[in-house]
């Protein structure tokens, strides 16, 4: 990168003389290089491919590729990786086998977790909990799962999902940027960037997070999981709060009005485009639409949370749990809030699922959370005609052993990560409802039929918000990373 750098001479000579060699060095340094030149030309698409000067200064938009079925995505995300053959994946058979050691023929020579690798044995451990079919699509789920039951015909069960980490810290940040190492756009942040947000006072991409009952010490999780890596910090997610005011600061301090704020900000806004019309970094662009967003969820936000005019009946659909905040039931409550003002990308994490050993009883209260609001949400936005263009993902980061980790009792085991196959369900908009998709081995261990790679679901995802996920790019240190990475395909199985 010089000044001979086509990117360079295409701007004017102002703004070439006000890049000193320090500011660019400065620049090329951080990371930021062509993708930043890019942003100060403002002759990038969304997917931050050169386009040539546009004629009338605006930046020119590829996405949506093709009609969408959805316009915005609630991802209802489980960390801790919910045990499949407990939920999903029924193996009746594995009764007759109860306590037989793993043959090694089904586990061909996988790789371990440190928790098990010293095990003399692999017990096989059956699920203790029935199964059952429910609707006319005869969909096989858990008892757990009563309330899911009873919408069996909404929902696309995906059995063969597999994974690349066998481990939660490398496997959750997998599954949201494609990549197991950290600074990689999540795929919230990717969607804001390719497609943008529809409401202007609130963010396109927010968080909302609560801890499960059974076990409220599990898995930590880091806000990086949210962020935008090396797109424009725009687009990272906006996390609400659990406990007390959602977002911080929304309200004005003793003595200082609205109006007070509005002068300030403005005076505040002004310094800040004198410092960008000299450097040109798009990083103080950020910095003024955020301030001005912050401004704006002042009112926006205490409107999105106050449920007191939610019927009684909505209420009681949720369950009890719907009045506290920072409930999995009360974040499946803002979450149909959240689409109701086209908020484009809402990721509820539900923390708890990491069950290595008691896991009947932990599994229990995990599913005593989340079955009833996860059904009632899907039902919700039914009602309020949000369904057909909303797609909800329910999901962890990998699955669970067949075999126990630990001493296997009649009524108590534990199980490992399982990174070879999970279940996950889609329901909404596109989606290919009533279906059971996949096979997994008689011992849940192997896949058989219908493999669905992490970037196979991202990409079938993102084909269903009108993205072909091989264009939505973005150049950073020499290379066009994408959310795939360099794998995916949309798998046409999940999609009506």
């Amino acid at each position: 990168m010089n000044c001979h750098d086509p990117l360079f001479l295409l701007l004017n000579g102002e703004i070439q003389r006000s890049i000193t060699r320090r500011t660019f060095l400065q620049r090329s340094a951080s990371g930021i290089g062509l993708a930043a030149l890019g942003s100060l030309l403002n002759q990038t698409n969304a997917a931050g491919t050169f386009s040539g000067p546009p004629k009338d200064g605006s930046i020119p938009l590829d996405f949506p590729n093709w009609t969408p079925k959805a316009k915005r995505v609630i991802y209802l995300f489980q960390s801790g990786a919910p045990s499949q053959m407990e939920l999903f994946d029924p193996k009746p058979l594995l009764v007759n086998r109860r306590g037989e050691n793993l043959p090694a023929s089904i586990r061909q020579g996988q790789r371990l977790t440190t928790m098990t690798s010293g095990q003399a044995t692999f017990p096989v451990a059956p699920s203790i909990f029935q199964f059952g079919q429910h609707g006319q699509s005869g969909a096989w789920l858990s008892e757990l799962l009563p309330n899911l039951g009873k919408i069996a015909d909404e929902l696309c069960i995906v059995r063969s999902v597999f994974t690349e980490a066998i481990n939660h810290d490398p496997a959750i940040t997998f599954i949201q940027t494609g990549s197991q190492l950290p600074g990689r756009p999540s795929i919230g942040s990717w969607l804001s960037y390719g497609l943008g947000s529809e409401n202007k006072d609130l963010p396109a991409y927010v968080v909302l997070t609560s801890f499960g009952t059974g076990r409220r010490d599990d898995q930590p999780l880091y806000d990086r999981l949210w962020g935008s890596g090396f797109l424009p910090s725009k687009h990272q997610g906006v996390k609400f709060r659990n406990s007390g005011d959602p977002v911080l600061y929304l309200s004005n301090p003793p003595g200082v009005d609205r109006e007070i704020r509005r002068e300030t900000l403005d005076e505040l806004n002004g310094l800040n485009r004198r410092r960008l019309d000299v450097i040109g970094d798009p990083e103080i662009s950020t910095r003024i639409a955020q301030y001005e967003m912050a401004f704006r969820m002042q009112t926006s936000v205490p409107d999105l949370t106050d449920i007191s005019k939610e019927p009684q009946s909505v209420l009681d659909l949720y369950g009890p749990e719907v009045k506290k905040t920072g409930t999995y039931a009360a974040n499946c409550l803002l979450a149909r809030r959240l689409a109701q003002r086209d908020v484009r990308f809402i990721q509820l994490f539900h923390m708890g699922w990491d069950h290595h050993g008691g896991l009947p009883k932990a599994i229990k209260g995990q599913c005593n959370d989340t079955d009833q609001a996860t059904a009632a949400l899907i039902q919700d936005l039914k009602q309020h005609g949000l369904l057909e263009d909303t797609l909800i993902v329910w999901g962890g980061e990998f699955g669970r052993t067949i075999y126990s980790q630990g001493t296997l009792t009649p009524e108590d085991y534990g199980r490992d990560h399982h990174p070879r196959c999970f279940s996950v369900f889609l329901a909404g908009a596109g989606v290919k409802a009533g279906t059971t998709f996949g096979e997994t081995d008689d011992y849940c261990y192997n896949i058989v039929r219908d493999p669905v790679h992490v970037h196979d679901l991202n990409a079938t995802v993102l084909s269903l918000l009108g993205i072909d996920h091989t264009r939505l790019t973005f150049r950073f240190q020499g290379r066009d990373f994408r959310l795939t990475d360099i794998h995916g395909n949309k798998v046409q199985g999940l999609m009506a």
